[in-house]
């Protein structure tokens, strides 16, 4: 199986690499400069490792033809230059894979190549980009759900399934994707509006009085919103968001937030935005998820004005 990764940052570097070591027939999809930085390989490291591992990359203008499997793997802002840009990698029988946060990508994937070739899917790791370009792994756990949307098993499910089971990161294949993906909406949202908000790491804000309720709070506001949409956080989930939202000294900070503080383009409004948009069309209130993005809007508009 062809497998086309479009974006070499901290996720796709991540899972891409760990299906390159495992012998899958993988190539990277990325831009000039990302690609000249792969040319050595792509290092990875991380609790208990650092390895770097040679990629194959190309760019837009070297793609090779096409391609069984594309695992979309950009940042949301980049969604309609990499569909540009992978066009001609995707033919009759290519499955496309998006692994972005949020809900939004679908509807412009069904639209542009159809609902029976694109699945639903997530993935849970917590990576960053260093300076150098390499890849870090900042806890130890990597997952990767996916499924069909019509809830549906066939042949090429099977096939996918079989070329993601390596080491390095657990799969699972969800009859229920888009359950899923809306409880990982919910979990990323609640991880930006906790550290946006307080602007600090987990277990600086449970440190402080009223930090951890303020958490709980903001944990309950965003499952409520999952919960109208007719995909209701189950107790198990709930519990696991607490507890990491919740660990004592705890140095976690969401991506959002890290991109922010960076002063780097980062997916407010993709995540945050529309999930406030979501909110109100379901009649939901979400007066804390509202206060951060206000926040956010706020931030970058000062960002845009400083010259």
């Amino acid at each position: 199986m062809k497998i086309l990764i479009v974006g070499a940052g901290a996720t796709g570097g991540y899972f891409g690499t760990r299906l390159a070591q495992a012998g899958r027939d993988i190539t990277f999809l990325v831009h000039p400069h990302r690609a000249e930085q792969l040319r050595g390989g792509l290092r990875v490291h991380g609790p208990g490792y650092d390895e770097t591992v040679p990629v194959r990359a190309v760019t837009a203008e070297e793609l090779d033809g096409q391609y069984d499997l594309v695992l979309l793997m950009v940042k949301a802002w980049s969604l309609e230059a990499a569909l540009h840009d992978l066009a001609p990698a995707v033919g009759p029988g290519t499955t496309i894979l998006p692994l972005l946060n949020g809900m939004a990508h679908l509807q412009t994937l069904n639209e542009r190549f159809g609902s029976a070739a694109v699945l639903g899917g997530i993935v849970r790791v917590v990576c960053t980009v260093a300076p150098d370009g390499s890849v870090l792994q900042i806890k130890p756990h990597a997952s990767m759900t996916f499924g069909a949307q019509d809830r549906r098993p066939t042949r090429r499910l099977e096939q996918i399934a079989e070329a993601m089971a390596v080491p390095g990161f657990s799969r699972v294949i969800s009859d229920n994707v888009l359950a899923s993906m809306w409880h990982k909406w919910a979990f990323i949202t609640a991880g930006g509006v906790i550290t946006l908000t307080m602007r600090g790491a987990i277990g600086n804000i449970i440190a402080v009085p009223g930090g951890k309720e303020f958490i709980q709070d903001v944990i309950e506001e965003t499952e409520r919103v999952a919960e109208a949409a007719g995909y209701a956080v189950s107790v198990g989930a709930h519990a696991a968001s607490l507890d990491m939202f919740t660990e004592e000294g705890s140095v976690f900070t969401s991506s959002l937030y890290r991109d922010v503080i960076a002063g780097a383009p980062h997916e407010g409004e993709h995540l945050i935005g529309q999930y406030v948009a979501a909110a109100e069309s379901l009649g939901v209130d979400v007066p804390l998820t509202r206060i951060a993005l206000t926040q956010l809007r706020v931030h970058d508009r000062t960002r845009a004005s400083v010259p």
